[in-house]
């Protein structure tokens, strides 16, 4: 969204690809293996549930004899001794009846359990593509509402399917044992019962797709709209009207398909009722005409009616449970979908670690690029339709623009190598590239001389840390925020890292020091004190490899001066790939990659590349030359040519993205600037 938040497009309606799609063929048998770890509880359950059908039977059978051979026949023991009996099965049933209720809870919470960590971690392995498209509420939605129903439909399923499914063969076998006559008129009228829960079920599937639909939508834009940046935000440019009248139209749509839910849902019940009073009349009439004539005693007639109120409980529980089986089904799939995302960034098999840092093995690993070629994968590949944007995706442009093409370098083991460049050049692609968040389209990239693609990714991790330009803290204390790079630091590892990342003066003066709370994204730290506490994060981590991505991009002028001191220590020994345009960082660098257009243009130290006169000195005689500032700073050095000094001015306009020159320091360039704007994914 860009220029505040105005109109959004609609979102999927009822045409939309991700409301029309059916439910995956094979879910039902998708579903099967998960309940493997439950065999036990499931073969109780069904014996519990047999239990309780007999129970359920019984009862009206014994009406027939306290009926006929007590009532009629004048025998009171027999009538005190089956009414005790009755009470006694009643008080079973009841019990059986908690019995069955808590072993289906435990079943589909124990299944829904397994289902949503499997999710919740194959998530977690997808690529930094899959991140930068989906949207957030939706995805969350799919682990908690999706999850949430799924869970109630399959813990109501346990309960209806096997006592109401035994309940029913049971009475229908009594049925036919009193009077088979009167229960094949009864079931005649079956029909009237399942075509229609047959026409709505197909019909529900889709209104329970769109309505899970319409609410991650819901989920998404209050995400959005209610996170700190976003607030800002919209309090900045947004207008509240607007907002409100987006929000109601998402919340109107799933009232509308709520109600039309509730509608299918009443019509299963009005059936049941017609139903249910069809048959009474059916049986009393039938059954009393034949009581009359002698065909069977009145006993037999209570036992019949009886035993169809108790046909027609199960056969409602059942025409329910197709609608739940549905919104079941629809809720699995929606999980599946997600689950069936490969990870483009995979761990092969038979992966190996590069030694662990600290080891005799382990020293400061050189990095190599040959021949790499990288281009953004197509949504398709990455992500979801129904995860993406509201409206419907314009046509695809990403993998089709290599934003790197054949690049060739060496970051020698233990060095600086400082990338400078035009932004858009590529510079953050290849940092990302480094520690795997994405594979190269072509070519290979070697650590230590092993391809990246052969290395485990845990070894990765602890191998290369890195700091971004916007660096992320979660919403917890300071001391879980350090300690999330190294678990087992302690109070004074913490203390010791923090001083070198210059914001130890700062924790040191805070009321609940290292715990307090840093808030959403960090929000409650300045964008200076939440890039020391990352800094500082990076420095109690210390792995042999460190990737910075204009990480003082967000400092004051003394505070970047007292860091860039520190790094000098942390960095030393170290293999380092700096993204700066900071000219401390690049003057002191041991080597120096010019990007452009994705391809290494120049290559060597500060005074090489000046001497050069090319893209380089360009970008320093644009961007670094300055007259001494109102500080007293003494101005930079005039880059030399190989004719002699660059006069200021001289070459192209400034590149965009960099600033501008002048006295005034350009964005994000000199100390005292704004901060820059977030890194683009293709920069």
């Amino acid at each position: 969204m860009m220029g505040g938040p105005g109109p959004m497009p609609d979102g999927p309606g009822p045409g939309s690809p991700a409301t029309r799609q059916q439910i995956t063929p094979g879910t039902t048998k998708r579903i099967l293996p998960y309940a493997g770890p439950y065999r036990g509880s499931i073969g109780l359950l069904f014996f519990t549930g047999m239990t309780n059908a007999g129970l359920t039977v019984a009862i009206p059978v014994l009406l027939k004899y306290l009926i006929d051979n007590g009532i009629e026949a004048g025998n009171v023991p027999v009538v005190v001794w089956i009414s005790v009996a009755v009470v006694g099965m009643a008080l079973a049933g009841t019990f059986l009846g908690f019995a069955e209720a808590w072993l289906a809870g435990r079943i589909g919470e124990g299944l829904i359990y397994d289902l949503r960590v499997e999710v919740f971690g194959h998530v977690q392995r997808q690529p930094l593509a899959f991140f930068t498209r989906t949207q957030t509420g939706a995805l969350v939605s799919r682990l908690n509402t999706d999850v949430i129903g799924a869970q109630m439909a399959l813990t109501s399923l346990l309960t209806t399917v096997v006592s109401a499914g035994l309940t029913l063969l049971l009475v229908l076998v009594a049925m036919t044992y009193l009077s088979w006559m009167v229960t094949v008129v009864a079931l005649a009228l079956l029909p009237v019962f399942i075509l229609p829960g047959r026409f709505v079920g197909r019909r529900l599937q889709r209104v329970v797709r769109e309505h899970m639909q319409v609410n991650a939508e819901m989920g998404s834009l209050m995400q959005e709209r209610f996170n700190v940046t976003g607030a800002l935000l919209t309090k900045l440019y947004g207008r509240p009207d607007t907002e409100t009248q987006l929000f109601s139209e998402r919340a109107g749509r799933a009232r509308d398909l709520g109600v039309l839910a509730s509608v299918y849902g009443r019509v299963l019940f009005l059936t049941m009722l017609l139903t249910g009073s069809l048959a009474t009349a059916l049986v009393y009439g039938l059954g009393g005409s034949l009581a009359i004539n002698g065909a069977f005693e009145i006993g037999t007639l209570v036992a019949l009616a009886a035993l169809l109120i108790r046909l027609l409980a199960p056969i409602n529980q059942l025409s329910s449970a197709q609608a739940e089986v549905m919104a079941a089904l629809v809720c699995f799939d929606r999980l599946f979908e997600v689950l069936d995302l490969k990870p483009m960034v995979a761990e092969k098999p038979g992966a190996t670690a590069l030694p662990a840092a600290g080891t005799a093995k382990a020293t400061a690993p050189g990095i190599t690029f040959e021949g790499v070629s990288f281009r953004y994968p197509k949504a398709d590949d990455v992500s979801l339709a129904s995860l993406e944007a509201f409206a419907p995706p314009a046509p695809e442009t990403a993998g089709s623009a290599w934003t790197l093409r054949d690049l060739s370098f060496t970051v020698p083991a233990g060095q600086l190598t400082a990338l400078v460049g035009p932004s858009g050049a590529g510079k953050t692609t290849i940092t990302h590239l480094v520690p795997r968040l994405y594979d190269p389209s072509e070519g290979t990239i070697r650590i230590d001389g092993h391809d990246l693609r052969d290395l485990t990714q845990e070894s990765l991790r602890d191998t290369i840390g890195m700091v971004t330009q916007d660096a992320h803290l979660f919403h917890a204390s300071i001391r879980d925020n350090l300690i999330y790079a190294r678990p087992d630091a302690t109070e004074q590892d913490l203390i010791e890292a923090c001083k070198a990342a210059q914001i130890w003066n700062l924790i040191e003066s805070l009321p609940d020091g290292f715990d307090t709370l840093a808030g959403d994204r960090g929000y409650r730290l300045s964008g200076g004190e939440k890039q020391r506490i990352a800094m500082a994060r990076l420095l109690l981590k210390a792995p042999p490899v460190v990737v910075l991505d204009e990480a003082t991009a967000h400092l004051d002028s003394e505070s970047e001066a007292a860091l860039q001191t520190a790094l000098k220590t942390a960095l030393k020994g170290r293999t380092s790939l700096v993204i700066a345009h900071r000219l401390s960082t690049i003057r002191d660098a041991d080597q120096i990659l010019v990007i452009d257009q994705g391809s290494v243009r120049e290559h060597g130290t500060h005074d090489e590349l000046l001497v050069r006169d090319g893209l380089y000195a360009e970008l320093y005689r644009t961007q670094f030359s300055r007259p001494p500032s109102k500080n007293g700073d003494a101005p930079l050095p005039e880059p030399v040519g190989p004719h002699g000094p660059v006069p200021p001015g001289a070459g192209p306009a400034p590149f965009p993205g960099l600033g501008s020159p002048g006295p005034g320091p350009g964005p994000g360039m000199l100390p005292g600037g704004p901060p820059p704007p977030p890194p683009r994914q293709r920069g």
